[in-house]
């Protein structure tokens, strides 16, 4: 279906994000699962194998990223943002980000662990 918006057409998907198809961050679940099941091919096996070593992972940086020099941050936050855009973890893939470019801001540092939180009770939650 095509859909005229404008001068553009869209194939009738709105909203579209890369890495993260349709979904509104701001309303989102932690963990996308759409775009999680795509790359698993639909394989909950492997999703809930991936899930843990995501969930590990995370909770590995939040223990060790709010007590880490700028540096050390910035390697803990660059490699959290790339496993969590792996799952479908936008929001903290997000938040690492920002911690890239503010590396020193303990506000964001805190919300980081709030999302990590946040995730891996969802994800305990759907594994249930």
């Amino acid at each position: 279906m095509k859909v005229k918006m404008g001068a553009e057409e869209s194939n009738g998907v709105a909203f579209s994000m890369p890495g993260g198809e349709n979904c509104d961050r701001a309303t989102s679940r932690p963990i996308d699962l759409i775009h999680l099941g795509k790359q698993t091919m639909g394989d909950r096996a492997l999703e809930q194998e991936v899930l843990s070593l995501f969930v590990h992972h995370a909770l590995q940086v939040r223990d060790q990223i709010a007590h880490a020099g700028n540096d050390e941050r910035l390697r803990l936050a660059h490699g959290l943002k790339g496993s969590a855009r792996g799952v479908g973890a936008f929001a903290i893939a997000d938040c690492a980000g920002e911690i890239e470019q503010s590396p020193q801001d303990a506000r964001v540092v805190q919300r980081l662990a709030r999302l990590i939180e946040e995730a891996r009770d969802f994800i305990a939650a759907i594994n249930r």
